[in-house]
């Protein structure tokens, strides 16, 4: 019942049928949360495509400058000097047939897979069980690289996976309630100026439809599409 209450509460704070400016929106989300642990804000971004065309698709990666505010467990598909390497740059796991035996019998403990070209072989493997997942190393986001070091250090620091989804969202975590709002401000317009560098030539009309934030518990505020768009650099 306290829950219900206190959504109710969060809920009264947002006019749903207003748009607010960057700055008064990430306030609401922060002011906005409920829950008793720290939540994850979250951007759902509407695109003018149609990912059902492959000349439609968006799909990248970002480096949010103030990182996620979680620890991010890595773990790197490499073997011989690449191995080391990853574990120097501070990767969690590193191995190759052993991490793949292991994630055959049902361990997930990891938050991203980078691979080394030549291990993707082995890692088709387990294709089924790391697609569904979102774990799949793949060349697009720069998570099948020999620079392993240099994978490693972005997704530590709050590297940022997108991909549109069938409806044309984009769903991504841009930090948490605890950030100062300029933080979460930097980070949402370093996701926003990728989502532009990502568009496709396809694409016509309006690109960013619309754009909304939350956390993780809390109800969603709807941005002004113009305000957000006017700050990126």
């Amino acid at each position: 019942m306290a829950t219900s209450k206190k959504l109710k509460e969060a809920l009264a704070k947002v006019d749903r049928s207003k748009t607010y400016t960057l700055n008064d929106g990430l306030e609401l989300v922060k002011g906005a949360a409920f829950a008793k642990f720290t939540e994850t804000v979250d951007v759902a971004v509407r695109l003018g495509v149609d990912p059902r065309h492959a000349d439609q698709m968006v799909r990248g990666a970002v480096v949010l400058p103030n990182g996620l505010g979680k620890e991010v467990r890595v773990l790197v598909f490499a073997k011989g000097e690449k191995e080391k390497e990853a574990r120097d740059a501070g990767a969690d796991y590193v191995g190759a047939d052993d991490l793949v035996a292991k994630i055959q019998e049902g361990w997930f403990e990891f938050d991203t897979a980078i691979a080394t070209p030549d291990m993707m072989g082995v890692v088709g493997k387990i294709g089924k069980l790391l697609g569904p997942r979102g774990l799949m190393p793949n060349p697009k986001v720069g998570t099948v690289t020999f620079d392993v070091g240099r994978a490693v250090s972005e997704s530590k620091s709050g590297k940022v996976e997108f991909r549109v989804e069938k409806a044309g969202i984009i769903h991504a975590p841009v930090g948490k309630v605890d950030f100062d709002t300029a933080k979460l401000k930097e980070n949402l317009l370093a996701l926003i100026d990728a989502l532009v560098k990502s568009k496709p030539s396809a694409a016509k009309g309006t690109y960013i439809k619309k754009i909304s934030v939350s956390s993780t518990m809390g109800p969603g505020v709807n941005l002004d599409v113009s305000d957000v768009s006017s700050q990126v650099a």
